[in-house]
């Protein structure tokens, strides 16, 4: 029997997988995954977990293989020309170590990411972001093993289907991601773009700060919402819910105090005859904005420090977007509470709100497994 997965994942909520695999290198972990695809029944009996930082692990433990990639490290600058830097972080890696690295290098544009848990290798599946920014902003590529084809490919972002919170790595396409790259600018200061950060460095909104700076205040406002994972902090997730992104007229039931942000959609390329000019861009008809996950929550009744009557796991007495493992907490008790929030969501405002980990399914691990 394997050790337990609450001793690998931040929500410390898991029994053991039927066998646990740690490669240390990239061709170890393309090797573990190509056999385990291969002598899976089931896609889905092959899990490849990283910091553990985005998954609820079943109490009952989990009857397939487990392959970590937290060994599997580097970051290495593969080019670097006219003020601009390409760095390749490896699957392993650990997310905030990247961005570490970069500051203090004097390499700019993913400052704003700082304190995000989980690994390199992680951070596209979900897209990640945080202030303003996403990972998708600086991504140029990730290396994936393709689980149907078993082939190894440099594939480029624009492929990705990147968008709020996820990927076609999250939905849709089997694959392992290897490593990262991510485009960066040489530059020891940044822009501030997002209001609440700006507000807390105390300067204008767009103004540009020293990395260093930028770094701290962003790791402040996270440790602030409880959104930093470490010793002696609460062991949670980070955000359990999604912001929802609804149509704007929708929207417009909300009471006028319900924080909403536009959601800009690429405009449709538009072409035309060369005599006859450029032809305008029409309006499109639908438009989408961006609801707050932790107002909804909080005006449906359900404040901060929050918990289910006998229920070990509580909503975060910092913000009320994390759901925390209060001692002893188990993975049915997370899982409950989060539909209880969802519930009471939906029940009130009508929006259903999508949890951000992964929750893996529930297997007892046979006794004969070792």
């Amino acid at each position: 029997m394997t050790r337990p997965l609450a001793e690998l994942t931040t929500l410390k909520v898991g029994g053991p997988a039927r066998e646990l695999l740690e490669p240390s290198t990239v061709d170890e972990l393309v090797d573990a995954a190509r056999t385990a695809w291969a002598e899976a029944d089931d896609p889905d009996d092959v899990v490849v977990l990283g910091g553990g930082s985005n998954v609820v692990a079943p109490d009952e433990g989990f009857d397939g293989t487990v392959i970590l990639t937290g060994d599997v490290r580097g970051i290495e600058v593969v080019a670097a020309d006219d003020g601009r830097v390409h760095l390749r972080a490896a699957a392993g890696e650990p997310w905030d170590e990247v961005v570490s690295f970069a500051v203090a290098n004097g390499f700019a544009g993913i400052t704003s990411l700082s304190g995000i848990p989980g690994t390199s290798g992680a951070a596209p599946v979900q897209n990640i972001g945080a202030y303003g920014r996403e990972l998708a902003d600086t991504l140029v590529a990730v290396e994936l093993l393709d689980l149907v084809s078993g082939a190894i490919a440099r594939v480029p972002a624009a492929e990705l289907g990147l968008a709020y919170r996820t990927s076609v790595l999250k939905h849709g396409r089997r694959a392992v991601v290897l490593s990262v790259d991510i485009a960066l600018v040489r530059d020891r200061r940044a822009p501030v773009g997002y209001a609440q950060l700006a507000s807390s460095l105390g300067i204008p909104l767009g103004a540009h700060v020293p990395l260093d700076d930028l770094r701290a205040g962003v790791l402040a406002l996270r440790g602030q919402k409880g959104m930093l994972l470490g010793p002696g902090l609460p062991d949670s997730a980070g955000s359990f819910f999604t912001n929802p992104i609804v149509d704007e007229n929708w929207a417009r039931r909300l009471p006028a105090d319900a924080p909403r942000w536009p959601v800009a959609a690429d405009a449709p390329d538009l072409v035309a005859p060369l005599d006859e000019g450029p032809r305008p861009a029409a309006f499109p008809d639908r438009r989408e904005v961006k609801l707050s996950a932790a107002w909804l929550i909080e005006q449906s009744g359900i404040p901060r420090g929050y918990r289910l009557p006998g229920s070990n796991a509580a909503i975060s007495s910092l913000h009320t977007l994390s759901i925390v493992n209060a001692g002893g907490a188990t993975a049915r008790e997370i899982v409950q509470l989060a539909e209880f929030v969802q519930a009471r969501v939906s029940a009130d405002f009508g929006v259903n709100l999508q949890p951000e980990p992964v929750i893996l399914r529930g297997d007892p691990v046979p006794d004969e497994v070792e």
